[in-house]
């Protein structure tokens, strides 16, 4: 990463031991290692004393350490440890930088009381509220901040990545007598649900498998017990065998002995062993529980219903009983094996954030009042302007992708709707397509996004929001892995060439659609004419190449400059007209338009602003007495892959 992003001396607090073998644990010691790798110095120091919920021992162990550290130090603390002492991190929030590192909320926990549920929830957010600002490990625990009051653009998101072998391991098989080999990896907790996947085993004994279940029996030895017992009523001590914790080395040999692997967890603040299993080419049989249901909806992975025994039973009998299942199950998972993030992807995006929480502005929404208003002004518009054309093109494309998908993987289609505003692309797609939908919407306003959702709400579809500022570096980082169509509207004459590359090679490398609406075009006439109409075209056109927050603004030259981006990646392209006719039904919105126009005109060319003001008034009254009619040229663009394009 270049020299500028690196951060200098990171200090990570953990409770207890660094050296513990759980998702968490391994996820700073990863982060430090890779963070050193980049030049930073970063170190992890365990705290004495009892967490998540403190004895007087913690409190005094991470009061004093805090105090020990130079002013101005970047600390970050995870979860754990400040979870239950926003007092602590009160005291040293303006001495030191705090940043918070959440893997999930501690209220979030399976098992507890409502109070202390509650007591969790309202100490984690009062601690959350003194710190300069939070990186989540999964775009899952990000949303459920909303519940603690985080602001979304106080959040960042730094998932984890995996250690790759440096050799290939050659996997071992064994004897077709005893079956598949299934691990398992995770401590024993009532969380983590292994007394379930027991179950489900213990009624497939007729059937040959066996069953290691690795993680450390100490943290929960109450639960570890119930664990044993029930494989010992089931008659299964034989064939599942619980081998404690392990180490780097002995986890790579399991990964390497095992068939499949099995999540049959109840929630998840990200899921790290799902990316450890899909590195080492392992099909996988996973929950949705928590963020599983996003960061485990990947090719090779099989999802069914957190605490549904019977559906874990029947998904372990497919791949028990059909071999070709499996087996295709297992290409699927080797070939997602090559897109899995690595630790030095983790520490880039945990950089990018330190150095965005550092020019944290202050109000970085404050024209969402007048962007609704303009948004809701033009929805009827755009709506009438789009091209049914290229729109009934995308729905035989994707019924044609969805009708081809496996029968055991069919689930709704992934779409990513990039500047989401108020909803107004979604309200249109969602009816226009005809198969299961799940959307994802990407908008840097979250007021915005707020009323996208009530909107989007009545149509019945899965619609997740997420409040992110997209800019060329981070847009890997907001896709998802497994995408049908990215779209946007009114979007692309905003943004800059390097941007438009980004999104191109991601769409590329997601082999997805992509339906990008109403992007300016560069050409607007009124009628009646006027001598100083193109003196305003002129300058709103100079105007549209302004820097929007990405570098110099393509304006109407983005639709053909993304149409050869993705000619080059291979995909095919249309571009059809979708104008803007404004007669009487839309004076609201022509009169914003040519408020905005002279706006623009006038920050070009200030001598002209008597002129300019005379050109709007004139026009304005026209449009009182309903003499004036105008034309906005847009664009619309559908690519598909190679081949798929009629």
């Amino acid at each position: 990463m270049p020299e500028s992003d690196v951060p200098g001396v990171v200090e990570f607090l953990v409770p207890g031991d660094p050296e513990q073998n759980t998702g968490g644990y391994r996820y700073v010691r990863k982060l430090v290692e890779a963070l050193c790798k980049d030049g930073c110095t970063a170190r992890v120091s365990g705290l004495a004393g009892q967490f998540p919920r403190p004895d007087s021992v913690a409190c005094e162990a991470m009061d004093q350490k805090l105090a020990s550290l130079p002013a101005g130090t970047s600390v970050v603390l995870d979860g754990l440890t400040m979870g239950g002492l926003p007092e602590i991190v009160e005291k040293h929030s303006r001495r030191l930088t705090l940043f918070g590192l959440v893997h999930h909320p501690l209220a979030d926990e399976t098992g507890l009381s409502e109070a202390d549920r509650q007591w969790f929830l309202e100490s984690e957010k009062r601690a959350l509220g003194f710190v300069e600002g939070v990186i989540t490990t999964s775009q899952h625990t990000a949303a459920r901040l909303a519940d603690y009051e985080v602001l979304p653009e106080a959040i960042r998101v730094a998932e984890p990545g995996v250690a790759r072998a440096e050799t290939t391991r050659v996997r071992s098989k064994p004897a077709e007598s005893s079956g598949p080999h299934i691990l398992c990896v995770a401590h024993l907790s009532p969380r983590k649900a292994q007394h379930q996947l027991v179950e489900a085993l213990g009624k497939l004994k007729a059937l040959p498998w066996r069953c290691t279940l690795a993680g450390s029996d100490s943290r929960d030895p109450g639960y570890s017990h119930q664990v044993r017992r029930a494989v010992a009523a089931a008659g299964l001590e034989d064939r599942i065998v619980l081998v404690g914790e392990v180490d780097d080395s002995g986890l790579a040999d399991l990964y390497t002995q095992a068939d499949f692997f099995v999540m049959p967890s109840l929630y998840e603040g990200y899921g790290m062993v799902i990316d450890e299993a899909l590195a080492e080419a392992l099909p996988i049989i996973s929950s949705d529980g928590g963020a599983l249901a996003q960061t485990s909806a990947r090719p090779g992975v099989v999802q069914y219903c957190a605490g549904d025994i019977r559906a874990l039973e029947a998904r372990l009998r497919n791949w028990l009983v059909d071999p070709d299942q499996l087996e295709h199950a297992r290409k699927l998972a080797a070939r997602e094996s090559r897109r899995v993030r690595s630790w030095a992807d983790t520490a880039r995006d945990f950089c990018e954030a330190l150095a965005y929480f550092r020019g944290f502005p202050a109000n970085p929404h404050q024209h969402s009042e007048f962007e609704s208003e303009w948004l809701a002004a033009r929805e009827p518009a755009d709506h009438r302007a789009r091209s049914i054309e290229l729109t009934a093109e995308l729905n035989r494309w994707l019924l044609d992708r969805y009708d081809s998908l496996p029968p055991e993987i069919h689930c709704p289609m992934q779409i990513v709707d990039i500047g989401t505003g108020r909803g107004s692309n979604a309200l249109f797609l969602v009816p226009a397509l005809q198969v299961p939908q799940a959307w994802l919407a990407l908008d840097q306003d979250a007021a915005l996004l707020r009323e996208a959702r009530q909107r989007v709400n009545v149509l019945d579809v899965p619609f997740e929001t997420r409040a992110v500022q997209l800019s060329p570096e981070n847009i890997e980082q907001h896709l998802p892995p497994e995408v049908s169509l990215i779209t946007a509207s009114a979007l692309i004459d905003l943004v800059s060439e390097t941007w438009l590359k980004a999104l191109s090679q991601a769409a590329w490398r997601r082999n997805s659609a992509i339906l990008i609406a109403l992007s300016y075009a560069g050409q607007f006439e009124l009628s009646p004419g006027h001598p100083d109409d193109e003196l305003i075209r002129t300058l709103v056109n100079q105007h549209q190449h302004g820097d929007k927050g990405t570098g110099t603004a393509l304006g109407p030259e983005a639709p053909i400059t993304l149409k050869q981006l993705l000619d080059a990646d291979g995909y095919q392209v249309k571009l059809a007209e979708s104008p803007w006719t404004l007669g009487s039904e839309d004076q609201a919105l022509a009169r914003m338009l040519m408020e905005g126009w002279t706006e623009a005109a006038i920050e070009q060319s200030p001598g002209d602003r008597d002129r300019l003001n005379l050109w709007l008034e004139t026009r304005n009254h026209q449009l009182s007495e309903g003499s004036l009619n105008v034309v906005v040229r847009h664009l619309d663009l559908l690519a598909l892959p190679t081949g798929q394009l009629a």
